[in-house]
């Protein structure tokens, strides 16, 4: 249910949706159907909503009128006080005291979507101060993630007194002594785990310090966010920040929530409203290589969501990294040309469609390793693959879709450098950080989160690497983990989607990670028109069903193949998102079909 931004609990108009959904998966799932609860019926009176949205919102934990409508309508004045967050204070007063005094302050970014719009707001901040600012993104292959030392020394070479990572840093130790032995101040900003020894910097910026801090699972983009609005708070000489700072500030929420929506960050609490926020001033921006960027995508005058950000803009952004150099991505950001950022983003699509090539293929050949040496047996745990020809820049794409095809924890590794590079992802409830860790004497480096990790190992380790790594999931993995699961919020009758209430439900959004796009489910309904297959190359189904209480339009993208499947059936189950369909300026639901059950 991609619904425009301005409609994020700020109006009760109903925009119409985007129809690019893509489904992920083909694969036969599991239904788990959320029961009805009975508090939904005084949460629907009480915040004068529909019964169904109160049910949705019951199902993301929201269950009283006033986080209801906190949820429902997220206002700026809830984000956090920077000033809470840990380790900003005295960051925030080392950064005034290098900019008063015209040090040279180099930010140092991952180079993802996180990383790069974390440094684009600090660096923008900064400038507006007056501040001698320059950044650095680390090249994805040739220096792999994080801070390291060879980076340190050139950028201590080139007179840098102030070193502040974004997104990055909070384990590398070997860098951050260098840095102190060379006389560079470091500034670590961070939110990935860390373990029980810290690095030696100056001071730590990290949502996780202190465990009363309310968003420990903020984005580093957000921590940046919030570092530069400490630093420009302490030069602001009246109560208010001078208004070209404040306008930048309002833009950079846009930015910010670029980073959290692409790095798949909880969408609650302050994530949320940040997002919603940034999201709503996003088709408006006044920030040029935001507008060269949206409009190379061909989004200008749309209103713009979470999936848009996700599947359209983000990888655009993450393409420069994944094929070429993160650093043209933040030159975008930063731009205050339009011409040039137009010009930056033209060349960042190519190269996003020359990464698209690259995913397709690796795809392709590794579900076919996975054929021929029957890694997709039911007994088996992990994914691990490895060639010398796939790309660096992508394995990590490629490992979501394994793990959406086969629900297996999947690395994928580029075994034609030395150390070779991977990539991992994870189905729910398995850490694969903590696995990865266990089998770590096979390996060079790693790091991560729980859903999501990279590896450097000895080609010739990658085979021992990957029967550890079995070893353990066979003892830490269930068999329902490696079982798909379609979640759904709630059985419902074809009914219940009236016009009205599909547009009320967009104020749910933005959706993502902790507020997932609604999903419901209709049992025994019946085709009331034949299936159509549309589509450039016929791969999509047009059909329409009914279960006596309603008649819906329906879409079901890459479901071709099944048009004869339909026909021969008196009826059956679907799983769907509701969508409102502006096809032709006549807006109407329509059902985005996930899944369908034959039994």
């Amino acid at each position: 249910m991609r619904t425009s931004a301005r409609t994020q609990g700020k109006s009760s108009s109903c925009e119409p949706l985007h129809k690019n959904h893509r489904r992920a998966n083909s694969a036969e799932k599991t239904w788990v159907i959320l029961p009805p609860d009975p508090r939904a019926d005084q949460l629907a009176k009480s915040l004068k909503v529909s019964p169904l949205l109160a049910q949705l919102l019951i199902n993301r934990g929201v269950t009283d009128p006033q986080s209801g409508s906190a949820f429902l309508r997220p206002k700026l004045t809830d984000l956090i006080s920077p000033e809470l967050l840990p380790g900003v204070r005295d960051a925030a007063k080392r950064i005034q005291l290098a900019v008063s005094q015209k040090q040279k302050i180099t930010l140092y970014g991952d180079y993802d979507v996180d990383g790069i719009t974390g440094v684009a707001i600090l660096w923008q901040i900064l400038t507006l101060l007056g501040a001698n600012v320059d950044y650095y993104i680390p090249h994805r292959i040739d220096e792999g993630y994080g801070l390291n030392v060879e980076a340190v020394e050139s950028i201590a070479k080139a007179g840098t007194q102030l070193l502040i990572t974004v997104d990055c840093g909070i384990t590398a130790h070997a860098a951050a002594d260098l840095a102190k032995k060379l006389g560079v101040d470091l500034i670590i900003t961070d939110h990935h785990q860390f373990v029980a020894t810290l690095p030696q910097a100056l001071v730590i910026v990290h949502p996780a310090l202190d465990k009363s801090y309310p968003n420990p699972d903020s984005s580093g983009s957000l921590v940046a966010f919030k570092l530069g609005w400490a630093v420009a708070d302490l030069f602001k000489t009246g109560p208010k920040l001078n208004p070209q700072m404040r306008d930048f500030m309002l833009n950079a929420t846009s930015l910010a929530a670029m980073g959290a929506i692409a790095d798949v960050m909880e969408l609650r609490g302050e994530n949320r409203t940040l997002t919603s926020f940034g999201l709503s001033l996003l088709s408006d921006t006044k920030l040029p290589g935001l507008q060269a960027l949206i409009e190379s995508a061909e989004l200008t005058g749309k209103g713009l969501d979470s999936y848009h950000i996700g599947f359209r803009l983000a990888p655009t952004l993450n393409a420069a990294g994944r094929i070429g150099h993160a650093r043209l991505a933040v030159e975008l950001l930063t731009s205050t040309s339009l011409a040039h950022a137009t010009q930056v983003a033209e060349y960042l699509k190519s190269q996003n469609g020359q990464r698209q090539r690259f995913e397709r293929k690796i795809y392709n050949h590794a579900c076919q390793i996975i054929a021929e040496k029957g890694l997709d047996n039911p007994e088996r745990k992990t994914i691990v693959l490895a060639d010398t020809s796939w790309h660096s820049g992508v394995v990590g794409i490629v490992a979501s879709r394994i793990v959406d095809k086969f629900s297996r924890p999947t690395i994928i590794i580029n075994s034609g450098s030395t150390p070779a590079q991977g990539s991992g992802r994870s189905v729910p409830g398995f850490d694969i950080l903590a696995a990865i860790s266990a089998c770590s004497e096979h390996l060079v480096t790693f790091g991560g989160h729980k859903m999501a990790a990279g590896v450097t190992v000895l080609p010739e380790n990658i085979q021992k690497f990957a029967d550890a790594l079995e070893t353990y999931a066979q003892q830490h993995l269930s068999k329902e983990q490696c079982v798909s699961k379609l979640n759904i919020d709630a059985l419902a009758s074809l009914s219940e989607f009236s016009y009205e209430n599909v547009c009320e439900m967009q104020t749910l959004g933005p959706f993502g990670q902790g507020n997932p796009e609604p999903l419901f489910a209709t049992k025994g309904v019946r085709l009331c028109s034949p299936p159509r297959r549309v589509g450039a190359t016929a791969d999509h189904l047009q059909f329409a069903v009914t279960d006596q209480t309603n008649s819906i339009r329906c879409i079901g993208f890459r479901m071709g193949p099944l048009e004869k499947k339909l026909l021969e059936r008196d009826c059956f189950d679907i799983a769907y998102h509701a969508a409102i369909d502006s096809f032709n300026g006549n807006r109407s639901v329509q059902l985005v079909i996930e899944d369908i059950r034959f039994e």
